[in-house]
């Protein structure tokens, strides 16, 4: 009826050093993207298709983060490790859902640079606000349907032996290793949704910023090329550190001594890449870095 999360419980002596660093770490993703989510919803100078899709990006980012760390972080602070079955489906069906949702969110992006950078004079028409709707609209619900079914399927499975899940959250991989009989059919299911919800953003991902590249290097100028690269660098960093571990995760072969490598992997694409998200897009953006100067004098401007 339950299952027992052991997240750090191998280190008991850095229980309260992690309650620390995982609550500090919650606060930075909390502000960090928080504020590049209101920016790009207040600041007039943000009002494109680029920016509303960071904007609901940093949104998508807190809500991924807040179903694992707010748990985990009450783990480390009572040391109270167990979990319903009804609550850690619950929360594996966020974690899925919210992760295609970030697979896709990252597909639109890259195709809004190809769309700007190969298509300049054709932009407005491809990304007109319906269209940004729709894309986004498509990106947050497209994936619900499929994983509240293999949330299902998984924990339609047999449990017995033991309970203790190596894993700070309700995780595809460690949940399977606890079921009972032959899960071949279900670990193929899991590996063809990867593919899926993973693998195919991915190369549509390759596939845009391959046509990108091809067009920025027939620029006439480095100025220009140096520019266009800049808009790109940022979602290509936070690509790599998404994409590189989920399809890590997912898509290799499965090992018996593989519990503590899917632990490190599961801390990048649900932890590292939240927290690095607003700094990337923020440092590395002059648009986002002047909205964030002017926004503390425009607003005492304006309640003034």
């Amino acid at each position: 009826m339950e299952f027992v999360l052991l997240d750090f419980a191998d280190v008991p002596h850095l229980q309260r050093f992690l309650f620390g660093l995982f609550l500090l770490i919650y606060i930075i993703i909390l502000m960090g993207n928080g504020i590049i989510f209101l920016i790009t919803k207040l600041d007039p100078g943000l009002q494109t298709p680029m920016y509303f899709f960071l904007g609901n990006f940093s949104l998508l980012e807190i809500c991924y983060v807040s179903v694992t760390l707010p748990r985990m972080l009450t783990s480390l602070w009572t040391q109270r490790r167990t979990i319903s079955l009804v609550a850690c489906a619950t929360q594996m069906c966020f974690i899925l859902t919210l992760g295609a949702t970030e697979c896709f969110l990252l597909a639109v992006m890259a195709y809004d640079r190809y769309a700007a950078i190969c298509s300049p004079l054709q932009y407005p028409l491809v990304m007109n606000y319906k269209v940004c709707i729709q894309l986004v609209a498509g990106s947050w619900i497209s994936g619900i349907p499929i994983q509240i079914g293999q949330t299902c399927q998984i924990f339609s499975l047999p449990f017995c032996g033991s309970n203790l899940l190596n894993h700070f959250f309700c995780d595809i991989p460690p949940i399977l290793k606890l079921a009972c009989g032959d899960t071949f059919l279900n670990e193929m299911l899991v590996f063809t949704v990867a593919a899926l919800f993973v693998l195919v953003p991915f190369l549509l991902i390759l596939v845009s910023y391959g046509k990108i590249i091809s067009t920025v290097l027939k620029l006439p100028s480095a100025t220009s090329r140096g520019k266009a690269f800049s808009t790109c660098s940022s979602h290509l960093m936070v690509v790599a550190l998404f994409f590189g571990s989920g399809l890590v995760t997912y898509l290799r072969p499965k090992t018996q001594g593989s519990a503590g490598t899917d632990k490190v992997l599961s801390l990048f694409y649900t932890i590292v890449t939240p927290v690095f998200n607003p700094m990337i897009y923020s440092l590395r953006n002059k648009d986002v870095m002047m909205a964030l100067r002017q926004w503390p004098s425009k607003h005492l401007t304006w309640k003034n």
